[in-house]
């Protein structure tokens, strides 16, 4: 998915523009707003305890510390980062009044798909600053306003074209407002161009290759954009023919030079050298569907989060089904992580491209993130995927 840029904050003119120093500048500040339980900074920063090993919202009710056993952090995820676990009096990470303000912030947005409210605008509707809605909204959602707005518009666009309307009335339909601003801004939004979404490719050539790996095969599938497919299989004949039926009437080219890079990428991952990956991708998306994927980059290397989980964090906890049907219809695998999901109890729920394969790239992550945090290796801790993929305890 092309990233979006950030919505810069519009603000009236007779008002001071609200930065990060505008309120709780420094540590003096943040420490009166916790020594007062200032629920107006919830969300604006954290606190954590040396003592106990905990971070808070500054409004938590628990008993306060002393100062000098205190620490600042911006986000939640640095304090876990830290070494800290959230308060299970205040849940710092369980959002539940942020997660009202966003709420009310998504009913606006979708209230009308083809009105392009302002940060500004957004604000006023659920009554906090410009500054700290983006901040709120992209900690809750992992996208911004702005990409709220254009993955709702890509959907509106995506089931247009779906139904047969041409490219001219689905773009209005959808709010573009003009064709130069739809193709524009349409790769972020849809993925694609729309009139070869539309035609299942039509117009596009694929550049496509199938290369065994620790875990069976995988075929690796980009446009001119990016990566459109990353999938594992038994066979690379039944991996291609997917390709070919899924994008029918684009070019698919087998050439291995072109996606050699990408490919080289995947290995080292597999091979436990290395943990991110930098891959473009060109992929379409529900709204939906691009807060679980990008809910689930943001899982730490080694890491599971269970589907509750998910929903939990998109402010839709009675979504659980919905966010396992997003994994399961994710594209590209390793790329968005969703082997890193995992039903509540811990144990493995299913995988488009098999359990076992599930299992292993869990137990590589794991061990290769211990390895790490030991600071030395072992034999046993700097096995492959490729080793552990057919053991009896890979396989449980």
């Amino acid at each position: 998915m092309s990233a979006v840029p950030e919505m810069k904050p519009a603000m009236k003119p007779t008002k001071p523009k609200e930065t990060p120093d505008s309120e709780w500048a420094n540590d003096a500040d943040r420490w009166q707003a916790v020594a007062s339980r200032d629920a107006r900074a919830d969300g604006a920063f954290f606190y954590a305890v040396r003592t106990t090993g905990v971070f808070c919202r500054p409004s938590c009710a628990s008993r306060l510390p002393r100062r000098e056993n205190i620490e600042f952090f911006a986000e939640a995820d640095h304090a876990r980062a830290a070494g800290y676990r959230e308060c299970k009096r205040c849940r710092p990470g369980g959002l539940p009044r942020e997660l009202e303000i966003v709420r009310r912030a998504c009913a606006a947005l979708d209230a009308d798909p083809q009105e392009r409210l302002t940060l500004a605008q957004l604000g006023e509707a659920v009554h906090l600053s410009p500054f700290h809605l983006q901040r709120l909204f992209k900690r809750v959602l992992g996208v911004s306003p702005r990409q709220y707005q254009a993955a709702r518009r890509g959907a509106v666009l995506r089931d247009a074209l779906g139904e047969g309307a041409d490219v001219t009335r689905a773009s209005a339909d959808a709010g573009f407002g003009s064709s130069s601003r739809l193709y524009h801004s349409v790769p972020g939004e849809l993925g694609m161009a729309p009139s070869a979404y539309r035609r299942k490719g039509a117009g596009l050539t694929i550049h496509y290759a199938a290369t065994p790996t620790p875990i069976g095969f995988v075929l690796i599938a980009a446009t001119g954009k990016g990566i459109c497919r990353i999938a594992f299989g038994d066979e690379a004949a039944t991996l291609t023919a997917a390709l070919t039926a899924d994008f029918a009437n684009a070019q698919c080219l087998e050439d291995k030079a072109a996606v050699a890079p990408f490919a080289a990428q995947i290995d080292a991952y597999l091979h436990g050298r290395r943990e991110r990956f930098d891959l473009p991708l060109d992929i379409a998306a529900t709204a939906f569907q691009q807060r679980v994927w990008d809910a689930l980059q943001r899982i730490p290397y080694g890491e599971t989060r269970s589907y509750t989980q998910i929903a939990e964090t998109l402010g839709a906890p009675r979504a659980v089904r919905a966010v396992a049907s997003a994994c399961a219809s994710n594209p590209v695998a390793l790329a968005i992580p969703c082997h890193r999901v995992v039903q509540k109890g811990g144990s493995l729920a299913g995988y488009r491209w098999g359990l076992e394969r599930k299992a292993a790239l869990i137990d590589a992550e794991a061990r290769a993130a211990q390895s790490a945090q030991n600071g030395a290796k072992s034999p046993k801790d700097t096995r492959s995927a490729s080793n552990r993929v057919n053991t009896p305890e890979t396989a449980a």
